[in-house]
């Protein structure tokens, strides 16, 4: 499948849900700077080279995803004690 067709189908879903826009693109931006920085194993400068952005951007931004999840900040304090 194509992949305007595969977002098609999922913008469908998204719209039946109720999902408004920014959140939906906010979960996106998210979503895909997780995974570009699990492919260049959480290497900040990698992964801003590869999105095209500024380090310190990406940067703020997991920062601000980290700060967002209670659970991971959970987690990371148990691993830091």
């Amino acid at each position: 499948m194509q992949m305007r067709a595969r977002l098609e189908a999922l913008i469908d879903e998204m719209l039946d849900g109720q999902i408004m826009l920014d959140e939906a693109k906010a979960e996106f931006e998210k979503l895909y700077i997780q995974k570009a920085l699990a492919r260049s194993n959480e290497h900040l400068s990698r992964t801003a080279g590869l999105l095209g952005i500024h380090r310190n951007t990406l940067s703020k931004r997991v920062a601000s995803y980290r700060a967002q999840d209670p659970a991971r900040n959970g987690r990371q304090a148990r691993r830091q004690r």
